[in-house]
């Protein structure tokens, strides 16, 4: 039993605003326990300039966090005047991520930009912001279907992500902040698809090294909690 009172497989509570925000094509708010992530996909009419004559469309991801989204303030990057690695690293990390959900050839000329702002976060930021944007980019695509924007579902497939880490001996799934904090290894995601395809794994041993069969069980302990979270993720979409 952990401190929240979840058993060491269990996620926490998941909750899922759909069309949050008005503006956007797609968007949502989404929340794992106390981490809340707003997740917005717009569409523009255009790609970049590497995909010109190209006749494929584009997924772009940025994330951010408010300056009060976690104990202390930080101070914004827009002050600071550049983005921090962390930012930079996990902007590319969902844009990575959801660009293999797309099949991009039936899109031609449209991007896709999202958008996932931290407003509060308790640890799993990084796939948070994943499993909602996937959301977002979902409901983005339904209308470009519904105004005859693109004549085909580029959807290749559901897309979430989750945290695991070993705290003590135990394999955790879905780590908090305290339990982030402590873990001895903490396997900062494991992307997947619907499918139980692995799109990317981010692993670290914090205090000690971890053998293949820890990995395997943290994998394993992954691709359960994700496929709760996709099972969720058609509920909306």
């Amino acid at each position: 039993m952990r401190v929240d009172g979840r058993l060491v497989d269990e996620l926490r509570l998941v909750n899922i605003t759909k069309d949050f925000i008005k503006y956007p094509e797609g968007s949502v708010l989404f929340e794992i326990g106390n981490t809340k992530v707003i997740c917005n996909a717009s569409i523009d009419d255009a790609v970049p300039p590497f995909l010109l004559n190209e006749n494929k469309g584009w997924l772009t991801a940025e994330y951010s966090m408010l300056p009060r989204s976690t104990h202390t303030r930080s101070q914004r990057e827009s002050i600071k005047g550049s983005l921090s690695g962390r930012t930079q690293e996990i902007s590319r990390l969902i844009g990575r991520a959801l660009r293999a959900s797309l099949n991009l050839n039936k899109m031609p000329g449209k991007t896709i930009i999202v958008d996932c702002d931290v407003i509060q976060a308790d640890g799993g930021t990084r796939v948070a912001s994943i499993t909602g944007g996937y959301i977002a980019v979902s409901l983005a695509i339904k209308k470009l279907l519904e105004n005859n924007l693109i004549a085909e579902d580029p959807r290749l497939d559901y897309v979430a992500a989750i945290s695991v880490g070993i705290i003590e001996k135990d394999v955790t799934l879905d780590l908090n902040y305290e339990e982030d904090y402590k873990a001895n290894v903490d396997l900062n995601l494991v992307v997947a698809t619907g499918s139980g395809k692995i799109i990317e794994i981010q692993g670290t041993a914090e205090r000690e090294p971890f053998d293949n069969i820890c990995l395997q069980n943290m994998i394993n302990f992954g691709l359960r909690g994700i496929k709760s979270l996709v099972e969720l993720q058609k509920r909306i979409v």
